[in-house]
């Protein structure tokens, strides 16, 4: 019998080099609708933390949690089956550029077998409400901005009725409009869906808008994991560099 873990996410000590150490001893856990923050500057092995919760990487060493399931020697076959309830949207949104926007969430949708002609317009229609984008049905790609293609990718998403989404890098390249409203549909697919959720990102004022906890990465280790405040509050000189750097930016 497969053993059950408490958290939904969970990385147990992980260590991965490729040219050079990416994480060293990483450890940290997201809980069942949570959402948790995975900051810290260029190559300190964000995406790469994204990349073994889908199951595309594997630890060197340690163990990797995903819904409950310990994935870290996960075959092709298991790994389908944790993928079917935990969903990525990427930064580049990864939506295809011959396929309408209406198309796109469709494509999602034929993976499933609970769904018929009838209800499937039905379905798409309200994942593009939920996500503000109803006047965009039609339209293609190319013809979407940097956000609303973003926001098609969650839609998208969610036609699979995942449990989890990773959010990699969902603000950059948007204009502080199409941030806030990203920032606003997350917390909505949070407390509506009671989605988990982790979210790699620079973009400090989404983490501090969406983050009920925070790992900072630094050299490929954890030198923090906890609540937003407490990362306010920390003394730890790279995490106050990080911060004043963020607020030398905003100025």
């Amino acid at each position: 019998m497969r053993e059950l873990y408490p958290h939904y996410i969970e990385f147990r000590h992980v260590y991965k080099t490729f040219d050079y150490p990416v994480l060293v001893d990483v450890s940290f856990h997201v809980d069942p609708g949570e959402t948790v923050a995975i900051i810290g500057r260029s190559g300190v092995g964000k995406s790469v933390s994204l990349a073994h919760i889908m199951g595309f990487l594997k630890p060197d060493q340690g163990q990797v949690i995903v819904a409950h399931t310990d994935i870290t020697h996960a075959g092709e076959s298991e790994l389908r089956r944790i993928r079917k309830k935990v969903t990525m949207v990427f930064q580049s949104g990864a939506l295809f550029d011959s396929l309408t926007v209406e198309e796109n969430i469709l494509f999602s949708l034929e993976l499933r077998e609970d769904y018929n002609a009838q209800n499937k317009e039905e379905v798409v229609n309200g994942l593009l409400h939920l996500v503000d984008l109803c006047d965009v049905k039609h339209y293609y790609p190319s013809d979407l901005s940097t956000g609303q293609k973003r926001a098609v990718a969650i839609a998208r998403a969610l036609a699979a009725q995942p449990e989890c989404i990773l959010y990699d890098e969902p603000t950059t390249m948007v204009d502080p409009i199409m941030s806030d409203h990203l920032a606003e549909l997350m917390l909505r697919l949070k407390r509506q869906l009671h989605l988990t959720s982790v979210v790699v990102t620079h973009d400090l004022d989404l983490m501090r808008k969406v983050a009920d906890r925070v790992v900072i990465l630094h050299q490929g280790q954890v030198i923090y994991f906890g609540t937003v405040e407490g990362l306010e509050a920390s003394d730890h000189p790279h995490i106050r560099e990080f911060l004043a750097m963020d607020r030398v930016e905003i100025l």
